[in-house]
């Protein structure tokens, strides 16, 4: 349908000619230039997407884990959790059923990734949980972090840290047994399209933003790991990163098979590479990552289950698919 166009009143001229200038502006910001990178698409969470994440199942996967820690290279287990879930904004927890308004509620992303292996006499455990907004919330756009949270369990002591985001800044709380980084609490600035180091391998999958084409990289600010922050006594901040994805795909060999992956690279200034490798086909599994520290993760097995239900006697049959077998007993 065409529209016919009508001339602004001599009055209004002026106010006509700047507004336009103004448009013209802002086509010109958003219009990339040598050098810089067009905006990233913003993310949406569709059909598609609630099709596979909203069963009520959450995606459990196993990895054989090789972790640096004291100067060695350890071997271990690593299983990651996805699953969406309905969040308190209120609380920045898992919203039981009924107990908030809606106006408090909104979707989430869940990773729980867990790492387990022994130093010597005595094991880690570390669990390291990222949350991606799947709608807008806060002032920041879906597909950004609104929660970490890492622990570490070890024979000396524990250690716990959290990141709650808003609008320009994220709130950080950490206890740990170290003598100088018992107890701290302080706001932390981190832009809202920032990107969370402990949700890498949530936008690996295309699970966080920036979404990237085959081919492309983008410069962007990175907030630090809390477990990097708590394990190499640094300090929670933002730094410069480069995400990149390759244009060709290629083939993996891990325990669980073969898989035709996509690969994605992390490059943290003044920190490790991540190397990220995406299961091409649906749903788009980590078969495998590692990092220039050393880390290494394999996949096992795979499956959707309702895990928080297998809690009984015998309901360890169900570790088979993910290539684990039941915990032995210790010895006395």
């Amino acid at each position: 349908m065409t529209r016919s166009l009508r001339l602004a009143p001599p009055i209004f001229a002026a106010g006509a000619a700047a507004a336009i200038a103004l448009v013209a502006v802002a086509i010109l910001a958003r219009t990339p230039g040598p050098g810089r990178s067009a905006p990233a698409p913003a993310l949406s969470f569709g059909d598609e997407f609630w099709k596979r994440w909203g069963d009520g199942k959450g995606e459990l996967s196993a990895y054989d884990l090789i972790y640096p820690r004291y100067g060695e290279l350890r071997k271990g287990v690593a299983v990651t959790v996805f699953v969406t879930e309905t969040f308190s904004n209120s609380l920045r927890v898992k919203a039981d059923p009924g107990k908030h308004p809606k106006s408090d509620e909104f979707p989430v992303m869940k990773l729980n990734l867990v790492e387990d292996f022994s130093t010597g006499i005595y094991d880690y455990n570390l669990l390291t949980s990222a949350f991606i907004a799947l709608t807008p919330v806060n002032g920041r756009p879906a597909g950004s972090t609104t929660k970490v949270s890492f622990s570490s369990q070890e024979w000396c002591g524990g250690v716990y840290g959290q990141l709650l985001f808003d609008a320009s800044s994220a709130r950080l709380t950490s206890h740990s047994y170290f003598d100088g980084e018992a107890d701290q609490s302080r706001v932390v600035a981190v832009a809202p399209d920032a990107l969370s180091a402990d949700a890498i391998l949530l936008w690996a999958r295309g699970l966080a933003a920036p979404r990237l084409s085959p081919g492309e990289r983008r410069e962007v600010v990175l907030v630090r790991s809390i477990e990097a922050a708590r394990l190499l006594h640094r300090p929670v901040e933002t730094l410069k990163a480069t995400l990149s994805r390759e244009t060709a795909r290629s083939r993996v060999n891990v325990p669980a098979g073969s898989f035709e992956v996509e690969r994605s690279t992390v490059e943290i200034a003044g920190g490790s590479t991540w190397r990220i490798a995406v299961e091409a086909a649906e749903p788009h599994r980590i078969v495998e990552w590692e990092t220039t520290d050393g880390e290494k993760a394999s996949l096992l097995g795979s499956d959707r289950l309702e895990y928080w239900k297998l809690h009984a006697e015998g309901d360890q049959r169900s570790l088979a698919k993910l290539g684990l077998n039941p915990r032995a007993p210790r010895m006395p």
